[in-house]
């Protein structure tokens, strides 16, 4: 059995610092076992480290700047519907996404991650400078912070959005339920508690050129849809740079990983954006621009209530009250008659509508949603 240390807290110095800004979720700390990392038979040989102190890297890295190619892979099992933007209001929906219906807003093209295959351009300079490029055959999307300007353009409608002020960074983050980066989604799962989860290392690889170490992170829970994920952590500078989630199923529904990396500053011209020649361009101040992103309870109904989370560690569930009738047309459209109403359901996230207007949404089987449900 592998012994626990007590959880490591990165109140130091961490990974925030080379996220591009995409909503990162901050949970608690993460609970590490001692297991020392062996080089295996194909992977590169390096110090024997044990998980907690490759976790300590990964969070307390003081890497500033980073450029490189990210390539996601996704297989949610999301319906087309979702996304083809059914979400009332929702991304690409009727209402065309919340930057006053510009088909440029953050979240409309970050939801197009939850399947298929994707390739990332990544820039990253300090809190106040990122750049993503999403590169799709004849088309792109530019998501561009720089200080207290943001830019999102998409190529193929030729629509942009223009946040100014000082909430800029703040402004555009759009809550997809997909990690957009390999630092954004190593956060997400090492930040979980000693309670609920297991952290060994498993192993060495070599990513975009790099040596690292791979940490095994696994529920100590039942009632997850998640059963393992694997982390690349860079043995030079704590870098998270690739993560493999598989499902309990057995498959792998997210792979996100750097393809190239450099560790370099980029040049200032890499985040001075002008919006092109005939290009729609919707401007805001980003304090009185609308949130950029929605949560499942709120993409269902503009006004859900309640907002709360029940559970814990991977078997967490987000939980919200809608109002009379908002949603249900919907769910009964794209979901399935369960026990206590309607579930929305992929190969890891669940919905549960229930009959009384509640929502429960969460990682988690649709069991432990009816059971935080109170319903059978």
């Amino acid at each position: 059995m592998v012994d626990q240390v007590r959880p490591y807290r990165s109140g130091r110095r961490t990974t925030a610092r080379v996220l591009v800004p995409v909503g990162v979720v901050a949970l608690t700390a993460a609970g590490i076992g001692l297991v020392p990392a062996m080089a295996g038979d194909s992977g590169p040989s390096l110090p024997a480290l044990t998980a907690e102190q490759v976790v300590a890297k990964a969070l307390g890295s003081d890497v500033e700047s980073l450029s490189g190619t990210v390539k996601v892979k996704a297989d949610l099992g999301v319906s087309a519907q979702l996304l083809g933007g059914a979400l009332p209001g929702g991304a690409g929906g009727r209402h065309g996404g919340d930057q006053g219906g510009s088909q440029a807003a953050p979240e409309s093209k970050l939801l197009e991650l939850l399947g298929g295959e994707h390739t990332l351009q990544v820039a990253v300079d300090g809190p106040d400078r990122q750049r993503i490029g999403l590169i799709g055959g004849l088309t792109g999307y530019e998501l561009v912070h720089n200080g207290s300007e943001l830019w999102a353009w998409d190529s193929r409608s030729n629509d942009a959005v223009h946040l100014t002020g000082p909430a800029a960074a703040a402004a555009q983050q759009p809550k997809t339920p997909l990690p957009v980066t390999p630092q954004d989604a190593a956060r997400r799962f090492l930040s979980l508690s000693a309670e609920s989860t297991s952290v060994v290392v498993d192993g060495t690889a070599e990513v975009a050129g790099q040596k690292a170490y791979q940490l095994s992170v696994k529920p100590k829970q039942s009632g997850s849809t998640i059963a393992e994920v694997r982390i690349a952590v860079a043995a030079d500078n704590g870098v998270p740079l690739a993560v493999l989630v598989r499902s309990t199923d057995g498959s792998k529904v997210l792979d996100v990983h750097f393809s190239q990396v450099s560790f370099a500053k980029p040049s200032a011209s890499t985040f001075a954006f002008t919006a092109p020649k005939g290009a729609k361009v919707t401007e805001r101040r980003a304090d009185q621009a609308p949130a950029a992103g929605r949560t499942v309870p709120e993409a269902l109904g503009q006004n859900a209530s309640g907002l709360d989370l029940v559970g814990q560690g991977w078997a967490t569930v987000l939980t919200a009250k809608l109002p009379a009738g908002e949603g249900s047309s919907f769910a009964k459209a794209l979901g399935k008659p369960v026990g206590g109403g309607t579930l929305l359901g992929t190969k890891v996230l669940n919905v549960l509508i229930t009959d009384d207007g509640r929502v429960f949404a969460g990682a988690v089987t649709p069991q432990v949603l009816q059971s935080a449900a109170g319903v059978k």
